[in-house]
């Protein structure tokens, strides 16, 4: 039998662990081996639990240990291991959640292209945007917009797209066709040439390069691993009526944001805006199994339609029948329990608590939230937004105390001066449990005050 000792030097002789310090890994093995979880909680292998904080990586929507969804997967797989979508096969659970989720989605976001992920789903959009203009006669039309510390993936078209220079630098291309604006310049994307920021933004670019050259523009209505930096009023339907006017596809990032993150079944919806392509993975099935999907509207699929020869492209389990079972239970229980609308007031309940840190101490400031995906930085002066020296470290040092009193949150720092914190509980959570995390938020900063003041 393996014992708790031999699963930590298994795991550190022969796992080599995404997006972590494989240097840090290989000399102290992994931080935690998780064993068990019960809804926003998760038990190591010792029986120690943690608040999950984060839901994991922002996709655990319903909370840990959820049987019904456990129990749809045993469903499906006791009737068929897996039957694919290739050669226009289908199977049942995929027909059913393809007509859910286009009946959830805004406007004439009627069809949907399956994936395995977040990442498969944005490389899928970018493909199919393109695929679409050559259809449409515009080869030259194949030049990706997207935004500074906007994350989009780990494939290497997304990874290019991701706004964040050691994951651009990562992928390994220097893809000049896949280029980052400044993000949020609402001014700008309204048509405000004298901004001295113009030519950086979307608006800048499309002049700079011609309309005739770009195919998409990809944004996160809030981004996530970015930061948790909301879109300010106005900015995604500056970026809209650009796209509209230039015909220029309009990509939605909803990875992150779909499926009652942020107090809406999508991102989007709090803005009343309906992109091209929807992406979508992540909550769709509560991170119980993997299953993405690219939504798009009816004349990109129409155009598709018209297409007499194969599409040569796809994933072995796009439509996986277990996957599609869990998605539909998953989007079931969040409609008939109510967890998007919960997921607004506890929302609300938690960038009240983070305000009220604010107010505590000095070295918080800009306190967000869209529903449960909320941020908040750390500064040296909130009065003039200067940031800490990277040597301080300071959201590692938080985020670190938090662990110290069973809170798992996350903290972003790629770049200098940047020391953010992301709050992203299940949409399960309590009002109680809410509390319990802004008090350990609150005690951590306690005990780290000393330290960067």
């Amino acid at each position: 039998m393996t014992n708790e000792k031999n699963l930590f030097e298994l795991d550190r002789e022969h796992i080599i662990h995404p997006q972590s310090n494989p240097k840090e890994h290989y000399e102290q093995g992994p931080k935690i081996i998780f064993d068990e979880g019960n809804g926003i909680y998760l038990k190591d292998v010792e029986g120690h639990e943690y608040i999950d904080g984060v839901s994991m990586l922002w996709n655990v929507n319903l909370g840990h240990g959820n049987k019904e969804l456990a129990e749809a997967a045993y469903n499906q797989m006791t009737k068929a291991a897996y039957t694919t979508t290739f050669y226009n096969y289908t199977n049942e659970p995929s027909v059913k959640l393809a007509e859910k989720i286009t009946s959830l989605a805004p406007g004439d976001l009627n069809s949907i292209f399956y994936t395995s992920g977040g990442s498969e789903s944005n490389d899928t959009a970018f493909k199919l945007s393109r695929f679409y203009w050559q259809q449409k006669g515009y080869d030259n039309k194949n030049i990706i917009i997207s935004l500074k510390r906007g994350y989009h993936g780990v494939t290497i078209a997304a990874q290019r797209a991701t706004g964040i220079g050691a994951y651009r630098d990562f992928s390994g291309v220097l893809e000049q066709k896949i280029i980052n604006a400044e993000a949020h310049l609402t001014e700008c994307e309204l048509g405000d040439k004298s901004h001295p920021d113009y030519d950086k933004s979307i608006s800048g670019l499309i002049d700079e390069l011609g309309a005739d050259r770009i195919a998409a523009i990809i944004i996160e209505p809030v981004q996530g691993a970015g930061g948790v930096h909301v879109s300010p009023n106005g900015y995604l339907q500056a970026v809209r009526s650009l796209c509209d006017k230039n015909h220029i596809h309009f990509i939605a990032d909803e990875v992150i944001c779909g499926f009652g993150r942020t107090g809406k079944m999508f991102g989007c919806n709090h803005w009343d805006v309906v992109p091209d392509f929807m992406c979508v993975a992540k909550g769709l099935t509560s991170g119980y199994i993997q299953l993405g999907g690219v939504i798009m509207r009816d004349e990109i699929k129409n155009t598709l339609n018209e297409f007499d020869d194969m599409i040569p492209h796809g994933f072995t389990y796009s439509g996986h029948p277990t996957a599609c079972a869990v998605g539909l239970k998953n989007i079931e229980i969040l409609e008939r329990d109510n967890w998007v609308s919960h997921a607004k007031e506890m929302g609300d309940k938690l960038l009240t608590g983070l305000q009220k840190l604010e107010e505590k101490y000095s070295f918080f400031a800009n306190p967000r939230a869209k529903g449960l995906l909320a941020g908040i930085d750390l500064v040296k002066n909130k009065e003039t937004n200067e940031p800490f020296d990277f040597e301080d470290r300071a959201a590692n040092q938080l985020i670190t105390e938090c662990f110290n009193r069973d809170l798992l949150i996350r903290a972003f720092d790629f770049e200098p001066g940047m020391n953010i914190v992301a709050i992203a509980p299940p949409l399960i959570v309590n009002e109680e449990e809410i509390d319990n995390i802004i008090n350990i938020i609150d005690a951590a900063a306690a005990k780290i005050k000393k330290n960067i003041i």
